[in-house]
């Protein structure tokens, strides 16, 4: 039986299918024929044996100490869900702007104490170093590597970068959209101010390498990640972006994401320092979309330094005094927002309504619009269709990340 759809967009595509299971759909688009019959048994195979990472993906938790934990979320659940092994569960602490000094730590410490409750009630643990994703995966249990986006929690004390890593901080996202209260570097979103890295953001950038800490340089402006990349000792990573000629259907996402996007040069200035560089996938309107996207980047610096860094959330967002993001149909700060959370100055109901209330790809299964398979399911599926054989899929899913993560952390404890 097959079933069409008229229309596309960006999200629902992928979640009726469970993990083992199989489902007959197929879904047509004005882009491409998109389809799957059941679970591609090819798929079924390179999901389960392969360690699938998102290398860039939200869990919201409250981060005001009365409202820790938050309600029960069922990460695990939704991870068995997306095929993934592993995701870098990460937060950001400046949604709401930081009024007092010590705020960042407070919201820091808070963040992490409700997702080391959320990670109990899920039965899992943080991974710490690769040894862990690989006994986890091969116990086939989800996994979680320590994020956080924005060094605000610093505050100028290099300390506290100690304090992160004992807590299983092992990502560092260096900046985020607004500039810390001791910057790191310029944002590039934000006019430059800094001529790139700051003294405190080497200094950070120098102790991750010393403790074993992955430096993510997302967000970073061209300045910053040069200065950054003849500093590090160790590879680094950008976790979310995508290559600055795809920018997809939708103009208005376009125009809005386009500062945030990566130029074929200097992507391959990041790989050439053997980074890797993570696709998001809010420039694509379907898997398959996706894969292309993939495809270009690939094509620019090759297969061994691209890997999938959604900017997506797995659970529902969390809306509540004590996150920093807006409720649906809320009109959103102009002040610069993630595109993953809140579009800068847009209003989310002028982008699509999603399933739960939120737009068309915050979820992380819900990426797309009429999706019926889990996440990892629909890209390993979409990236077979583009042309990738199975060993390209695993150093795209998780082995590229593996690489520079492992060269991050390891000989750490």
């Amino acid at each position: 039986m097959m079933k069409t759809q008229p229309t596309w967009s960006r999200r629902e595509f992928l979640t009726a299918i469970t993990v083992a299971g199989a489902g007959t759909v197929m879904m047509m688009n004005p882009l491409a024929t998109w389809a799957i019959d059941e679970v591609d048994p090819r798929v079924a195979k390179i999901v389960a044996d392969t360690i699938g990472i998102d290398t860039h993906n939200h869990i919201d938790v409250p981060l005001t100490l009365t409202e820790v934990p938050g309600p029960n979320i069922d990460l695990a659940g939704e991870m068995k869900q997306s095929g993934l092994s592993a995701i870098c569960m990460t937060f950001a602490l400046d949604y709401q702007k930081l009024q007092k000094p010590g705020e960042a730590y407070e919201r820091f410490l808070n963040g992490l104490a409700s997702m080391d409750q959320q990670l109990e009630r899920n039965g899992m643990k943080r991974s710490l170093n690769l040894a862990d994703i690989q006994a986890a995966h091969n116990q086939r249990q989800p996994t979680v590597i320590q994020s956080v986006e924005g060094g605000h929690f610093l505050e100028g004390q290099l300390d506290r970068l100690g304090e992160a890593y004992h807590r299983g901080l092992r990502h560092l996202g260096l900046l985020h959209d607004s500039d810390a209260s001791v910057p790191l570097g310029d944002v590039y979103t934000n006019p430059a101010r800094f001529g790139g890295l700051t003294a405190f953001g080497a200094d950070i950038i120098k102790e991750c390498n010393r403790l074993g800490i992955l430096v993510d340089l997302a967000h970073a402006n061209a300045d910053t990640v040069a200065a950054a990349l003849k500093l590090a000792t160790h590879p680094v990573i950008i976790s979310h972006t995508g290559l600055d000629t795809q920018l997809g259907q939708n103009q208005l996402m376009a125009r809005m994401m386009r500062p945030r996007l990566i130029s074929k040069e200097q992507a391959k200035i990041v790989a050439d320092a053997g980074g890797v560089i993570g696709v998001w996938t809010h420039l694509a309107d379907t898997p398959l979309e996706y894969a292309q996207n993939i495809r270009a980047l690939v094509d620019v610096i090759g297969i061994d330094h691209v890997c999938i860094g959604t900017d997506t959330k797995l659970p529902p967002a969390y809306r509540a005094a004590g996150n920093f993001g807006p409720k649906p149909g809320e009109p959103t700060p102009q002040s610069g927002g993630d595109p993953g959370h809140h579009p800068e100055g847009l209003p989310m109901d002028k982008l699509g309504g999603g399933q739960n209330g939120g737009r068309i790809g915050e979820r992380t299964n819900q990426a797309w619009q009429y999706q019926k398979s889990g996440f990892y399911y629909a890209v390993v599926d979409a990236m077979l269709k583009t042309g990738f054989t199975p060993d390209e899929i695993v150093k795209l899913g998780g082995g590229n990340f593996c690489c520079v993560f492992d060269a991050a952390t390891a000989g750490h404890h």
